[in-house]
């Protein structure tokens, strides 16, 4: 019943009025006229006008008439079964963001309402927001860690996005992880990106890369990939995650110590035209996600589409046959007067 109020509609109503007229006619109809009278010298005479008077026939065509009335002005409302779609239009920012799964995103040195919470989930949440602000980009997402491996494509359904996003898991001791190589191999995951941007036809197309240590694996080092991405018209903004203070367990490293390498990814950042930042805390990590909004402006548009699904012949039809059955009953049986 909630879908023929969405959906049902009339792409002409003004014909609608003709009801007005139409219900006139009808209380006229209704309405008795003068009364006449015969005077007959001979009451013999009424028994040549028959004994029973066909006033059923009238009584039933009059309503079908109505009908076939009724639906033909429907028919010239054009009555339509409308679904809406909206059409988005991309605003030629393709981003792709490269996000760290190595074993230190488990440290636990961010707060959030005055409990210890994890770099991981920290990064997970601002970057989730970060990607429903940016509702007309093409967005894509590579996870790394001893190597990189693709989590989504470059769309628009950032809802996809937003779950890849969120499946992405640390490796553990059963290798259940999104990633089994262990390392941060940073110079492969901007390769990986590269890769993926370089085919896009994007006015502006930019590198979101989430990291939280110093490059120690893969087979091209940070700023060779950057050069790369260069020549590709490629922006790289890096964003350092974490403390000074914090340490992974001594379960996954003997002698646990912090590996940031901020002048690299600064290089990288300069090297490409992009900023570079370091978030040691929760607010500082939202700020830097809105500045990276605010410095790569969306300008796409949003369209809808109607499409109407014309109803109007069945309406004619309904009236044809009411009309049909109209004349050919008040035809065989007329009235008579008595």
């Amino acid at each position: 019943m909630i879908a023929i109020f969405e959906h049902f509609r009339f792409a002409q109503p003004g014909w609608l009025l003709l009801f007005l007229p139409a219900l006139f006619l009808l209380v006229l109809r209704r309405g008795r006229g003068a009364q006449s009278a015969v005077v007959f010298p001979n009451l013999s005479v009424l028994i040549s006008l028959g004994r029973r008077a066909h006033q059923v026939a009238w009584n039933l065509g009059l309503p079908l008439a109505f009908a076939a009335l009724c639906f033909a002005i429907l028919s010239m409302a054009r009555p339509v079964w409308r679904s809406e779609y909206q059409s988005r239009t991309a605003s030629g920012i393709d981003i792709m963001i490269a996000f760290d799964v190595s074993l230190s995103m488990d440290i636990d040195d961010f707060v959030e309402q005055g409990q210890k919470v994890k770099r991981i989930d920290v990064a997970k949440k601002v970057v989730d927001d970060f990607i429903n602000r940016r509702t007309e980009d093409r967005m894509g997402l590579v996870a790394f860690a001893g190597r990189p491996r693709d989590a989504s494509p470059i769309t628009l359904d950032h809802r996809w996005l937003r779950n890849s996003l969120n499946d992405l898991r640390l490796n553990d001791q059963r290798d259940l992880g999104t990633i089994k190589e262990q390392g941060t191999a940073i110079g492969s995951a901007l390769a990986a990106a590269s890769v993926r941007l370089e085919s896009r036809d994007a006015k502006s197309k930019v590198i979101v890369l989430i990291t939280d240590g110093a490059s120690n694996s893969g087979k091209i080092s940070p700023l060779e990939a950057a050069e790369h991405a260069k020549t590709l018209g490629i922006k790289i903004y890096t964003v350092a995650i974490g403390t000074t203070e914090g340490r992974v367990e001594k379960t996954i490293m003997r002698y646990p110590y912090q590996e940031f390498d901020l002048p690299t990814l600064q290089k990288i950042a300069t090297l490409t035209g992009g900023e570079h930042y370091w978030a040691q805390d929760l607010d500082t990590l939202k700020k830097t996600f809105t500045t990276i909004d605010s410095l790569e402006k969306s300008t796409g548009k949003s369209l809808v589409v109607v499409d109407d699904t014309e109803l109007f012949p069945w309406f004619v039809g309904l009236s044809l046959i009411a009309a049909f059955i109209s004349l050919t009953y008040t035809v065989s049986k007329p009235p008579h007067a008595i």
